[in-house]
């Protein structure tokens, strides 16, 4: 009898309510020999953003991407998520050219988490503030 094993699962956590990190992370697709993404809301309560918490990760400065014991931060996640991307659609091959080099995901990365927070501002919403940072939690 063969037995298939499924590839692992990942995480890929991010602010929901962001119009902009929402539509990225639905958009985005990876293959599928890679395993599964699953899109886990860094406002819920729940035990991978205590995890991130207690690791010091700001993840109003970043979402992560964790992949087994691994875990990729800001640029590094947004760039590793392009190294698994599919190639299919206009926008994954898109995020695969832009985000494929480290040192440009590095440049660019800043001026999208630039963007969120204007646009969050904009909505009247709040940062998440999952480290209880003085003045983070404002509009």
């Amino acid at each position: 009898m063969t037995q298939q094993l499924t590839p692992p699962a990942i995480m890929l956590i991010y602010d929901k309510d962001c119009p902009a990190c929402n539509a990225y992370c639905q958009l985005v697709r990876i293959r599928q020999s890679v395993g599964e993404l699953q899109l886990i809301n860094a406002r819920e309560d729940s035990a991978v953003m205590r995890e991130l918490t207690a690791q010091g990760l700001d993840i109003d400065q970043g979402m992560v991407l964790k992949m087994a014991d691994n875990s990729y931060y800001g640029s590094d996640a947004i760039y590793m998520l392009s190294l698994l991307s599919s190639r299919s659609g206009v926008f994954n091959r898109l995020n695969y050219h832009l985000f494929k080099s480290r040192r440009l995901a590095k440049v660019l990365y800043p001026l999208l988490r630039g963007c969120r927070n204007l646009l969050l501002k904009l909505l009247r919403k709040r940062k998440i503030n999952n480290l209880g940072l003085h003045g983070n939690d404002r509009f």
